[in-house]
């Protein structure tokens, strides 16, 4: 009998990035990203008040870069994710699906019962990847974007996520 030989599968960008906690070295960094990637970015002082907070905070590392950051918060009984952003040039690889499920899996451990997010209403992608990860909706803030020079005020759906169950 003949085996048939298999090449080991090419490890995706996922299983490649280096996940770390931000570092207060990070901060200039990860502000200009965030003033790239949206529309109503964090400030450097909002991710310094996360970090001093003791927020959980994940930066995803590819060569060297920055692709991927967020930040969670945790109260008891409870988690919100705050912040979920990854560069342009490295959407739709999975590292949005991986940062939300290592905040779940923290949030899981440090034993919360709910996940809470917002996102923008449209912002479809985010949503249906949420829903995906068993986020449902459970409220709208209304204008709770504010507007910039290309985009009116923009309402931002509240989604909610048990975490007793697998999904």
């Amino acid at each position: 009998m003949t085996g048939v030989a298999s090449l080991p599968r090419p490890a995706s960008l996922v299983d490649r990035v280096v996940w770390r906690p931000l570092a207060a070295g990070d901060l200039g960094y990860v502000a200009v990203l965030e003033a790239q990637i949206h529309a109503a970015p964090w400030s450097l002082g909002n991710f310094r008040d996360a970090l001093l907070a003791g927020y959980q905070t994940l930066v995803g590392e590819s060569d060297h870069r920055i692709v991927a950051f967020g930040v969670l918060m945790l109260a008891p009984g409870e988690a919100q994710i705050l912040n979920v952003s990854v560069v342009p040039d490295h959407r739709r690889m999975g590292l949005g699906r991986a940062i939300l499920a290592r905040f779940l899996a923290t949030a899981q451990d440090r034993g919360a019962e709910q996940c809470f997010l917002e996102v923008r209403a449209s912002n479809v992608a985010a949503i249906a990847l949420y829903a995906g990860e068993g986020f449902v909706p459970v409220g709208r803030r209304e204008g709770y974007y504010p507007a910039t020079a290309t985009t009116p005020r923009e309402d931002a759906l509240v989604m909610r996520r048990a975490m007793n169950t697998s999904r």
